[in-house]
C-alpha cells in the first residue's frame, strides 16, 4: 500500500529524534517496507584508529530497519527491535555512510528486515556492514515506561 506524503513526512521527522539526532543521522528516502538514511561523518564518529565507530554502523542498521518496518504497520502501532545480527564486512573510514533497509518478511506482529550500510569514500561506495533485524509491531497502548 502506498504511503501518503503526510505519513512519509511524519516518519522522516520521527526517525531523526533523540539519540539519532545526536548522531546526526538523517532520513533520506521512505517507501513501503523501505527506508534509507545517511550521515555525514565528523571526527566524533571515529574511533581511536580513525575508522568510523562500529556503534554508529550498528545504530544506523537497527534504527533504519525499524523505520522500514514502521512504514508497514498501522499508525497506532510502534516498532521494537527483538534481535539483530550485524556482520562488519570491512572497516569504514569515508566521509559519509548510507544505510538502506528493506523488510524481507512483513507480518502482523513480527517483521524481519535487512540493512546494508555503505561507506562513501572519495566518490566510491563500499558495503561495510549488513544486518538482519527482527522487529515486533506493538500497539502503542501496550507500551509502558
Amino acid at each position: 500500500m502506498p504511503l501518503d506524503e503526510g505519513r512519509k513526512r511524519f516518519l522522516k521527522e520521527d526517525f531523526e529524534r533523540g539519540f539519532i539526532h545526536f548522531c546526526n543521522i538523517e532520513a533520506i528516502e521512505v517507501g513501503p517496507g523501505y527506508f534509507e538514511s545517511a550521515v555525514k561523518i565528523s571526527d566524533h564518529h571515529r574511533q581511536q584508529d580513525g575508522f568510523i565507530h562500529a556503534g554508529l554502523l550498528a545504530t544506523m542498521a537497527d534504527h533504519t530497519a525499524g523505520y522500514a518496518a514502521f512504514t508497514l504497520v498501522p499508525e497506532d502501532h510502534r516498532i521494537l527491535t527483538i534481535e539483530f545480527k550485524i556482520n562488519f564486512l570491512r572497516p569504514a573510514f569515508g566521509e559519509r555512510l548510507v544505510c538502506k533497509s528493506q523488510i524481507l518478511r512483513p507480518g502482523t506482529w513480527i517483521l524481519v528486515g535487512e540493512s546494508r550500510v555503505t561507506d562513501i569514500r572519495g566518490g566510491t561506495e563500499k558495503e561495510v556492514a549488513r544486518a538482519l533485524v527482527t522487529l515486533a509491531s506493538v500497539h502503542k497502548g501496550r507500551l509502558s515506561r
